[in-house]
């Protein structure tokens, strides 16, 4: 099993970064790029094994091959680390929230102009892997998987859902069999929701033959109109265990989950294997 990451964000803003703005993360790559190495090696001193990188919410290619770059310094060339090149959804180019809804009114054809230049950038950077993350809708899974079917380099492909159900109110079933035949995904799962979704979307997963990813939220609501977590967090590291039983190959958690947290994920699960 793989330790993923926390989120990037939450140890950001505590370390007294401003990200404001559209570009959220990305912002602290233009400003204070080392901000983001110290947070990378935050999270492997925790026991991650995997860094997802700083360019979830933005389309500059010079920003997503920094991000790519910044990664890999903080591996400290330890064998076993990977970086993971984070592709967020159109919707969070929006930064309005639209990640957890879906249904942006766009073509196959515009979703894939979007995409495809993102992906490229992170291939030719040298990403590991593609962490193609908090996608809420169906229609643009498929674009998405097309693509990388296209470029042939391993990703994993996780959804935002909430209960039995994408963002944008498909089938749990429907969505995870749009990636199942695609042999460059190493993994599919759900990522940003509420943890106690997680197990039963595993167990859906398992009925494609893919391993599962599962890095849920902290458990808090988020309101993109006050432009903050409300409510109260639900992560519970003793979850693992039977997320793992239930075919997860890599687990970590999203906003709000830090690096005690993932030292805890990592002492639970025993780590890489």
């Amino acid at each position: 099993m793989h330790t993923l990451d926390g989120g990037l964000s939450n140890v950001l803003e505590a370390r007294g970064n401003d990200l404001s703005g559209g570009e959220w993360t990305a912002r602290v790559l233009r400003t204070s790029p080392d901000e983001i190495v110290a947070v990378h090696r935050e999270y492997f001193a925790a026991g991650a094994d995997v860094a997802t990188t700083a360019s979830y919410q933005t389309r500059d290619a010079g920003l997503i091959r920094l991000s790519v770059e910044l990664a890999r310094e903080a591996t400290d060339r330890v064998e076993g680390r990977l970086v993971a090149g984070s592709i967020g959804p159109f919707g969070a180019l929006l930064a309005d929230g639209s990640e957890y809804r879906g249904r942006y009114g766009l073509t196959a054809a515009e979703l894939e102009r979007v995409h495809r230049p993102r992906i490229e950038a992170l291939v030719a950077a040298g990403a590991d892997l593609l962490a193609v993350e908090t996608v809420p809708d169906t229609d643009e899974a498929e674009v998405l998987v097309r693509l990388l079917a296209e470029y042939g380099h391993p990703a994993w492909l996780s959804y935002s859902i909430d209960g039995d159900r994408t963002c944008a109110g498909q089938r749990l079933e429907d969505a995870f069999a749009i990636p199942a035949e695609v042999d460059c995904i190493v993994g599919v799962g759900v990522n940003c929701c509420a943890p106690a979704d997680v197990l039963p979307a595993l167990r859906k997963v398992a009925a494609t033959g893919k391993p599962g990813v599962a890095y849920p939220n902290a458990g808090e609501v988020w309101d993109a109109e006050a432009q903050q977590w409300l409510g109260t967090g639900t992560y519970d590291v003793g979850l693992v265990p039977r997320w793992v039983e239930a075919g997860a190959a890599w687990v970590g958690g999203c906003c709000r989950v830090g690096p005690d947290a993932i030292a805890r994920v990592a002492a639970v699960s025993g780590g890489r294997s």
